[in-house]
This record gives structure tokens, sequence and C-alpha cells, in this order.
């Protein structure tokens, strides 16, 4: 199913249940450039920097400035386009200076709000459950499109994992083999779609933004996420990344 169809299912929802985001998560895609390239680069950061720019008391996002981009970034940016539609929206109060605390900028894994989200392991889930912007789940039966998802390729986690970090599109069946379709910035063309055989997907944990004026909270984290930051270096479990994210691990979900 196209994007835009998915929009228009969601909308439905959306207009009788004010705190479903998927909807607007989609939106937020569907305005996203296509292409650009993926690297992760210094390039790559700097034009993730300069996409994302204070503006008075909201930002101004412009995705196509950063060319090249790569998943966590690409992600990023919808979620932070996210916030301000329901900003404009009035889903939620204005954020005002709180968005000067969610500017992509350069920072070490774990520190600050980006930092956190561009860690290794459970970065974004993390964040959701530190600041209670919606629940963390692993249930590919739970999920809808306009899921935050971090995929985990192997079971490693934390200095020797292999994951992506995608927005869930659904799931779908290619010549007999179910396939996981998302969106990010993908090797090697950047923005767009995918879709993978299921069964290429060790590990999953999902994020549904549920309540994101919650992230007014923001400023009042730590300046670092020390389990995070350790990720760079050190080995982690599957286990302690639910744990991490408040997720209780769903037995026979297709993640485990």
């Amino acid at each position: 199913m196209k994007i835009s169809l998915l929009i228009a299912a969601l909308a439905q929802t959306l207009s009788l249940h004010a705190l479903d985001f998927n909807a607007i998560v989609l939106e937020q895609i569907n305005r996203m450039p296509e292409g650009g390239g993926y690297a992760v680069t210094r390039e790559a950061l700097t034009a993730l920097v300069s996409a994302a720019r204070p503006a008075g008391d909201t930002v101004e996002i412009s995705a196509e400035a950063a060319f090249p981009s790569y998943c966590s970034g690409a992600t990023y940016l919808v979620f932070l386009k996210t916030l301000k539609a329901a900003e404009t929206q009035r889903h939620m109060p204005p954020l005002g200076k709180t968005w000067d605390s969610l500017l992509p900028r350069p920072a070490q894994d774990g520190a600050g709000i980006w930092g956190r989200w561009n860690a290794n392991g459970p970065g974004a889930s993390r964040l959701f459950h530190e600041l209670q912007l919606g629940r963390n789940f692993t249930s590919f039966d739970d999920a809808k499109p306009g899921d935050f998802l971090k995929i985990f390729w192997t079971d490693a986690v934390g200095k020797k994992e292999r994951g992506h970090l995608v927005v869930y599109l659904g799931r779908e069946m290619k010549d007999g083999v179910e396939h996981v379709r998302f969106w990010s910035s993908n090797k090697p063309a950047g923005y767009g779609e995918k879709s993978v055989p299921r069964s290429k997907i060790a590990r999953a944990i999902f994020s549904r933004l549920e309540t994101p004026e919650n992230i007014r909270s923001a400023p009042s984290l730590p300046k670092k996420d020390a389990y995070l930051a350790s990720l760079l270096t050190t080995e982690s479990s599957y286990a302690e990344a639910l744990e991490k994210s408040g997720v209780r691990p769903t037995q026979g979900d297709g993640s485990l």
C-alpha cells in the first residue's frame, strides 16, 4: 500500500482519536525528498545540522539540505517534523524554547536528545521511555504504519551491532515470502521505501508516538545517558535493550 493510501486510512482514525499521531508521521514521510545518497560521514552530519534551524519560537526544517543522509538522521527529521506538525495543528501547546534542545548538533552518542536518538542499541525507544512519549513494544502483530522501528539484523546490541532505524509501513507478501516495508535513508540511494524479508530481521523494537507534548521535559534530562553512551565501546543484549526501553518481551511475537 502506498504511503498516500496509508495516510488516508489513518486520517479517519486520527479524526476520531486525536492522540493517534501515526497519520501525522506518515504525512511527514510523504513530504520528504527522495534519494540524495546514503553516507555515515562528517559531511552527512553537517548536512543534517543545517537541515533544522531555529526560527523564533519554532524551528524550520529543510530535509532537502540533509544530502547525503543516514537512517538515524532521516528518522530524526521525520520525528522533528511530526512534532512541528502537532504543534502547528494545535494537538499540543507550542514548544517554544524546548526546540533548542531538540536541534541536531555534533554530539557523542547518548548526549542530548539527538545523541540519544543517534546511539547504538535502543536509542529512540530509550528516549521514548525516558520522556514517556509513547509505548515501546516488540510484536509485529501490534505494529501499524507510522510506528518508529529499530531493526537489529543480528543478535548483537552495542559495539558489534548491525541495525537500522526506520518508520514501519507494514507487511506484504512477495513470491510467497513475508516482507517488512519501511521508510528511512537506505543504502545506497538515501531517502525512500524499502522492503526486506521478515526472516532477515533478528530483533525489533517498535516505538509509537502517543504523547508528543511530553517532549517539553527534554531539557530536564541528564546531559548524557550513560547506558547509550557505553554502547560505542561495549556490548549489551536485546534483553537489556528492552529493559532500558520499558518493554517486556512477548513470546512468539516474531522478534524473539
